[in-house]
């Protein structure tokens, strides 16, 4: 099966390819769908254990695939998976303060952003959604926003507007 290269252009896009890969049990279930199409159920065979959260933060960081398997007669379709990429080229530019930001937000626990979470969804929710209108209300740069954004489950950057985070399938 050929893959692609991930182009990473955005510097916030490395918060959630740091996460994914930054966890072991992420990475298991990456390397389990480098081989092919398989199921929740194929994957908890493989590895060990439960890949929903694993899944999750690989497809929201754009390195996993999802469609519906068509069912024998009777029975239920099922979802999976395969991975959409085996390589990363990275090409962008950013000062050093907003790297520092970026990789602080990756690595904090959820308890420690939960305020900056908070606070985003409630203005995304109430209709601030540019960037320019959330960097007032946070006093924290427009990358700050866009990591912590791209960190929550709920939240999805779009160009320069944050927006709720819906499952399109």
């Amino acid at each position: 099966m050929g893959k692609r290269i991930r182009i990473i252009n955005e510097p916030s896009d490395i918060v959630p390819l740091l996460r994914a890969f930054g966890i072991e049990s992420h990475k298991k279930v990456f390397e389990s769908l480098q081989t092919g199409w398989k199921t929740d159920e194929d994957i908890e065979k493989e590895v060990g254990f439960n890949p929903t959260e694993s899944l999750g933060i690989l497809k929201k960081s754009g390195f996993v695939e999802s469609k519906w398997r068509m069912p024998q007669p009777g029975k239920k379709p099922e979802k999976e998976y395969h991975s959409s990429y085996s390589r990363v080229q990275v090409n962008f530019e950013c000062s050093v303060e907003d790297l520092s930001d970026m990789i602080m937000v990756t690595f904090k626990t959820d308890n420690e952003l939960r305020n900056y979470l908070d606070l985003i969804e409630k203005e995304v929710k109430a209709g601030n959604q540019s960037m320019n209108g959330l960097q007032r209300v946070i006093d924290k740069s427009i990358m700050y926003i866009r990591a912590v954004a791209r960190r929550s489950p709920i939240l999805t950057v779009k160009g320069q507007r944050i927006e709720i985070f819906g499952d399109t399938e």
